[in-house]
């Protein structure tokens, strides 16, 4: 998979279409966010995450961003009788 900052690398997991994007800072360093879409036409639902600290490379937030948008797709994904409190 190619990783570049300028554009976002989409990513299909089941419903979802994740789109991590690393955003430069200054000074070499990169922040973090990822649009999770769902839904199709007039029903689509775009969530929004933008993370808090700065990263020494692109590929490093885009990795942080991926990982977080993946669990936030798992906790989902499992049954509410099977969620633990």
């Amino acid at each position: 998979m190619m990783i570049s900052h300028n554009t976002p690398t989409q990513m299909a997991v089941g419903k979802y279409l994740v789109s991590p994007l690393a955003k430069p800072q200054g000074e070499g360093r990169y922040a973090a966010s990822v649009s999770i879409r769902s839904g199709k036409g007039s029903a689509t639902h775009d969530r929004v995450m933008r993370f808090s600290g700065l990263f020494d490379s692109a590929a490093q937030a885009l990795q942080y961003a991926t990982e977080h948008a993946l669990g936030w797709i798992k906790e989902r994904s499992v049954p509410a009788c099977a969620r633990t409190v």
